[in-house]
């Protein structure tokens, strides 16, 4: 357009020119004066004495092309201004805009491009940042308003074209194309930066989603693990009516079977041991318990084995007692000792049946072994023969670190007493079984009346 307007100008130059040759050629030349005011318009002579020639049409339309082709020239200039004002404005916008969008993407955090937040170990038990999800929406609205003020403004900004022929108006040409250029390097310089944010901005939020995830799983696993031994120990105090109304069975004469008392025994100077039996395996019930220790895995003993009688091991001493338990029905049975003279008593169903002396005499109990009901110990807690293994049920084992009295024992054979051990009571939870043993409901003196 520039170029248009200049090519103009030589035009009229060179016509002016012409116009001066041509007079000089004739001798005379066309002078322009003032018209004083008041005075008639016209042609007259100069004071000279020339002629002033009046102007041709041709040359009042050039004029008049000159006078608009300025006036044009000058609101070019000021629109030009206007626009180059406007661009700076919308640069220091975009500029605050992605200053912003650092600012939402890392709160009370400067950042210059690129850097990238590395707090994923945060607890995010405390207090969160603002949600990703509304700083990408907050993002994305603002570029689409961007991209609409700056299609906007490439639409209105449109520069008048010049039309040389006459009595043509003027024509609009569109946006200068480096300006096209230059916004669409900055909108796409945006839209680069604003994309790279959101992708940030999205992997922060599946981080934090991942972490929240694996706080929630742990927290579910403990708990999940903590119900489950609620219910088991729920189970287990429920599994009877009572912790001590239950029986361990040993249905077959194996080396795997057997059960374990939990507790052990402290040093002892006497003791007293009471059990419900019902076996009718035969030749011999086996073991119904055994306890041993260290160096002594035959400390305390209770045997049937072979055609033997039932005889009582203490310190792999053995005594012989006059005990019959193998018909088939619940029978009482109760051991006292004491170290005094190896002093022994043997009943069976609350009467005494037998005593003696001089077993393991002097011999205190050694501490710290291990009870198992049901086996003999050949090493402590194991290395079990099954021939002498113990065949069939066992209840309320009972132990106690002194000597009871007749009238105590009787009591509890025939289920007017209860007095559980004050070494190691018979409850649940201190009875553990093994290798296919189990226990089962009972109320030992119900069943006893019925065997009756």
């Amino acid at each position: 357009m520039l170029a248009e307007v200049v090519a103009l100008f030589y035009l009229l130059s060179s016509v002016e020119s012409q116009q001066e040759a041509a007079a000089a050629a004739t001798g005379g030349r066309f002078v322009c004066n003032a018209i004083p005011p008041g005075a008639e318009p016209g042609c007259g002579s100069s004071p000279t004495g020339n002629r002033l020639q009046m102007s041709s049409p041709a040359e009042d339309e050039l004029r008049n092309t000159i006078i608009r082709l300025r006036e044009t020239i000058l609101q070019q200039k000021e629109t030009i201004v206007s626009q180059q004002g406007t661009i700076k404005e919308l640069n220091s916008k975009l500029a605050r805009c992605e200053a912003a969008a650092d600012a939402s993407a890392q709160p009370g955090k400067s950042r210059g491009h690129g850097s990238r937040r590395k707090e994923y170990g945060k607890n995010t038990m405390g207090d969160l940042p603002r949600d990703p999800g509304e700083t990408i929406n907050q993002l994305g609205k603002t570029m689409q308003s961007l991209k609409g003020r700056l299609e906007s403004l490439e639409q209105s900004l449109q520069l008048p074209g010049i039309n040389v022929s006459a009595g043509s108006g003027p024509a609009q040409t569109p946006l200068p194309s480096q300006l096209r250029e230059l916004l669409g390097q900055r909108l796409g310089l945006l839209e680069t930066q604003l994309l790279r944010k959101v992708a940030e901005l999205e992997e922060e939020k599946s981080q934090l989603y991942n972490e929240t995830a694996a706080h929630r799983q742990r927290t579910e696993n403990a708990l999940n693990s903590l119900l489950e031994r609620i219910t088991e120990l729920e189970k287990n105090n429920n599994a009877f009516k009572s912790p001590e109304d239950f029986k361990v069975s040993l249905s077959l004469r194996t080396n795997y079977l057997y059960g374990r008392i939990k507790k052990s025994l402290p040093e002892m100077y006497a003791f007293t041991v009471c059990m419900w039996l019902k076996s009718s395996a035969g030749p011999g019930i086996g073991t119904p318990f055994s306890y041993g220790v260290a160096g002594q895995a035959n400390e305390i003993v209770l045997i049937e084995w072979g055609n033997n009688p039932i005889e009582l091991l203490v310190n792999d001493k053995v005594a012989q007692l006059p005990l019959s338990v193998s018909d088939g029905r619940w029978h009482h049975i109760c051991i006292t000792w004491t170290t005094r003279d190896g002093f022994w008593e043997a009943y069976q169903d609350g009467e005494r049946l037998g005593t003696g002396d001089n077993l393991a005499p002097w011999h205190p109990i050694k501490p710290g072994g291990v009870i198992i009901l049901g086996q003999e110990q050949d090493i402590v807690g194991g290395r079990f023969d099954a021939t002498q293994a113990f065949v069939g049920e066992l209840s309320q084992f009972n132990m106690w670190d002194r000597v009871l009295r007749p009238m105590d024992i009787v009591g509890l054979a025939n289920c007017s007493a209860y007095m559980p051990g004050n070494v190691v009571p018979w409850i649940d939870a201190n009875v553990e079984v093994f290798g296919g043993a189990t226990k089962a409901p009972l109320e030992i003196c119900e069943d006893r009346a019925f065997d009756s």
